[in-house]
Formats: structure tokens, sequence, C-alpha cells
């Protein structure tokens, strides 16, 4: 069996980082202890002898040099830590090509194999696995799959589908408006695909240029991931500032982004207005369809929704609904709703996300009488089980490595981040390229920009920039757009970054996240 050079390469890589961490310098941490054990003593002779001012002026002592010793710690990083780093992020990347590759969950199992390799060929301890995460993930999508097998899901669109053909001359705002409503609801941009046809349909036949409102609804989709409350990002923005002490709300969160990315979504609309030739001045499409065949291929009628939806259908997305609003009713109100844990606090969101949503699908199976294996045959089910595995292997594989080196890199990056917050956003946009994953993204990046003592609202402000797998248009919501859009006018571009979606997601995205900025100072 043959081995790619760039198997070859991640496997030299390795074995040399090994051989380096045998022989790795440890870091000279002792003298600073016993330095700051002989001032502790030298502090509390002081306090025994002095007077009041005496007191005061060994308290500033004592604090100077635990600040000292904390310092000295921060920087005690090994002679070879910058190649035990790079070494493991090439190995990091490396992974992330393989599992992007082969698709599905494999980057989740690709990740696992990852974590094996750093703990035993570079002798170090694993991170944290995203437990926390992946029980929501697996609690929401449960539910929101009793919507599609209810029929209920089949709802949403439909009506979304009426309106999109009473307004078919405000479809580009329409088309993203819809599918970022959807998104909210559901928690999942996938839930785009069976609106794609309908947006098409309604393009094409009232000489609309497709690509313009695709774009925009495939793009909105996934931008509108971080404005939903149920959301795995959502989820993993909740563990992650309450595993951080950081009190901050899901309804702190859903203030600044729900607003900030409507904002994008709206500019970026503005802008698809005009882009591109209006059919009729398009002389690549004026050439498709003087072939007859090709005529009626690309404007031939699409099929109807024949569904007819019942009482069980309306029940269920009835319940489902008031599920969410009974979340963010116990978001905004905790104290008065949730009872205290031992410390005297009310429960974190993130746990409560998990139970009331499983709660819901419970009310939802009684009430309409679904089988439980109807349930989990949908392909939102399998769609989202996928999601969880990839978050699992290749979240804890990220957070292995940037643990692991976390004095480094702060060294590397502290000084430009703290003068220029919004480098953050940028360093973020730029893991959620190849993560593909905005729940991964934030699971990765948002913990350095917490140790980097960055301000919470500033934080904040950046989350909308954990999208952009727009940017290498592989994603499975760009791919159905290009390939529903029969008039070919949405594509992936022959020089891979001149797609259909890098202008409108970048104003989308960039507009999001300076909106949230001036946000973050008012609220």
């Amino acid at each position: 069996m043959k081995i790619s050079k760039k198997i070859y390469l991640c496997l030299f890589l390795i074995m040399t980082g090994m051989s380096l961490c045998l022989g790795k310098n440890e870091s000279k941490t002792e003298p600073v202890v016993a330095e700051q054990s002989a001032t502790a003593v030298s502090t509390a002779s002081e306090l025994k002898s002095n007077d009041s001012k005496a007191v005061v002026n060994a308290q500033k002592v004592s604090t100077d040099s635990a600040k000292k010793a904390t310092t000295d710690a921060e920087k005690s990083i090994p002679a070879n830590a910058p190649f035990l780093f790079w070494s493991q992020l090439v190995l990091l990347l490396v992974i992330i090509y393989f599992g992007i590759k082969y698709g599905g969950i494999a980057l989740g199992m690709l990740g696992g194999l990852g974590v094996t390799l750093l703990v035993f060929l570079y002798g170090v301890e694993p991170g944290k696995p995203p437990i926390e995460v992946m029980l929501i993930i697996l609690a929401v999508v449960t539910t929101s799959s009793s919507l599609e097998a209810t029929g209920a899901l089949n709802l949403i669109v439909s009506y979304a589908e009426k309106l999109l053909r009473k307004n078919p001359n405000k479809i580009v705002f329409l088309a993203p408006l819809t599918s970022f409503t959807l998104t909210m609801l559901v928690g999942t941009g996938h839930a785009v695909y069976p609106l794609l046809p309908v947006i098409y349909d309604v393009s094409i036949k009232n000489k609309i240029r497709p690509e313009r409102p695709m774009a925009m609804a495939a793009i909105c989709s996934q931008l509108g991931i971080t404005a939903s409350p149920i959301s795995a990002a959502a989820a993993a923005l909740v563990g992650i500032f309450a595993a951080a002490n950081l009190h901050v709300s899901l309804i702190d969160i859903l203030k600044i982004t729900i607003p900030s990315c409507v904002a994008g979504l709206l500019l970026a609309a503005l802008w698809s207005l005009k882009r591109g030739k209006d059919l009729e001045n398009d002389p690549d499409f004026q050439e498709k369809i003087k072939d007859e065949e090709q005529r009626k291929y690309i404007f031939g009628d699409l099929e109807q929704q024949t569904n007819k939806f019942g009482k069980k259908s309306k029940t269920a997305l009835a319940l489902f609904l008031l599920g969410i609003l009974g979340i963010v009713i116990i978001a905004i109100f905790p104290e008065a709703i949730l009872p205290l844990d031992k410390e005297g606090n009310p429960l974190k969101m993130s746990i409560v996300l998990q139970f009331v949503m499983l709660a819901v699908g419970a009310i939802i199976l009684f009430a309409t009488k679904i089988s439980a294996k109807s349930i989990s045959d949908t392909k939102v089910f399998n769609a989202g089980m996928v999601a969880a595995i990839m978050i699992f292997g290749i979240a804890w594989m990220s957070d292995t490595v940037i643990e692991n080196n976390k004095p480094y890199i702060l060294s590397l990056i502290s000084e430009t981040v703290t003068a220029h917050p919004w480098t953050f956003a940028l360093a973020m946009f730029c893991a959620s390229a190849f993560l593909k994953s905005q729940a991964a993204t934030l699971l990765v990046i948002m913990p350095l920009g917490i140790s980097l003592g960055i301000p919470t609202p500033v934080l904040i402000a950046c989350i909308p920039a954990s999208y952009a797998y727009f940017f290498f248009c592989f994603y499975p919501s760009d791919l159905a757009a290009i390939n529903f859009d029969r008039s070919g006018t949405t594509k992936a571009g022959s020089w891979i970054l001149n797609h259909s979606f890098m202008i409108p997601g970048m104003i989308a995205v960039w507009t999001a996240v300076i909106v949230g900025f001036g946000l973050v100072k008012l609220l």
C-alpha cells in the first residue's frame, strides 16, 4: 500500500518531536518558590515587629512578590518550546487536512488519533474533551429530530415557501432572512437544504439571477448559528464562560449576536442585489438556453410540496417553539425560576439546556405518538451525531495542543492581541476556515482569549468571526447551493477563492463583528 508524502512528513515531525522531548530542559521554577517562601518569612517577621504603617508596607511587599512569582512562573518556557509547539501544530493541521478530505465523522476519529500520538510520542497530558457541549448537542439534536419525524420541519419550510412565492421581487432579502430564522429555530444550518430548490425556482421564474439569493441563503444559514439559543455554538460559549467563572448569560450573548448578525445579513444582501449580470445580459447564460434541452432543465418546474400537514405536525411545532421560549425566559430570570446549587447560585444554563430540551422531546413524543425509531432515522439526527463526533475528536486534540503549549503561545501573541483586540477576531476567523465548525472554533480559540485577559465584551463582539468556512467553499450547504442552481450562476470558481460565497460572506461576517464591537459599548 502506498503512503503519501504528507504522511511521511507527519511521521518525521512526530518522531523528531519525540526525540527532542526526551532531552527537553526542565522549567526552573523552584528558585522562584524558594524566593517566595523567603519573602513570606520576612514579611511575617515584619508583621510582628512593626507598627500599622509597616503592616501596610509588608502587605504590599508580599503582593508584589506574589505577582513576580506568577510572572516568573509564566516565563519559565523550555528551550525547545518553539519546536514542540510548531511540530504539534503541524500535526494538528495534517489531522484536519485528512479529516476534511475523508469528511463526516473522520475528523472526530482522526482527532482521537492525534490525541493518541500526542500522549504516547510527545508524552503530554491530554486536554479536556468537550463533554458538556457534546451533551447539549445530543439533547438539542434529539428534540430537533422529532420535528422532522412529525413533519413539523417541512411545515416550517412550507411557510417559508409561501412567503417567498408571494414576494418574489424581495427574494434577495427574504431568502437569507428565512434561512437565518430557520437556523435560529432548530439550531443547525443544515435545515436550509429544503429551502434551496424553492429559492432557485422562485428566482429563475422571475428572471432574477439565482446566485444572488442562493449564495446569501447558504451563508446566512450558517451565520444564524451563533444567534440561536439552542445551537452547539451557543452551548460551547455558555460552557466556556461558566468554566472561566465569567458571569456571561445566554441572553448576554444573544443580545449582541442576533442584531449584529442581522446587520451583516442586510448589508450583504444589499450588495447582492446587483451582483453579477442580469440573466438577459449574461452571455454565458444566454448561450446555455439556446439549447432546448438545457432550457427545459434550467426552467423546469420544481416538484411542489404535496405533504398535507395535520394536527401532529402543528402540535410538534407549537411544543418546540414553546420549549425555545421557555429556555429564553429561564435565561432571563434564572434566579427566580431555577433552584440553587451548593454554592447558592442558580443552576448553570448549560445544564438547563440539556434537561429542558430532552423534556421537550419527550413531550412531543407523547403528544404526537410517533415512534422513537422514526426520530433516530431522520437526517437531522444523523447530521447532529456526526457533528458531535467531529467536535469530540478535533476539539479534544486542539485543547491538548493549546494546554501543553499555552505559556509559549501566550508569549507569542499576548502583546499584539492586548494592543489590538480586533486581531483576536482575525485569529478566530482563520481557525474557523479550517475547523469547519463554529462550536469547535469557539472551543479552541475562546479559552485562549480568556487566558490573554481580553475583556469579556470584546470576546463577545468577536463571536461572529467564528464563521469562516465559506472561505473555502467545500461546506455541504455551499455545495448544495451550487448543485441546486441549475443555471450555473452559483459557482465554486476556477481559482478556488473566486467563488460565489466569498464577498457576501466577508461582508456579512465582518459587518457583524464591527456592529458587535459597537453594541458591546452601548449595552
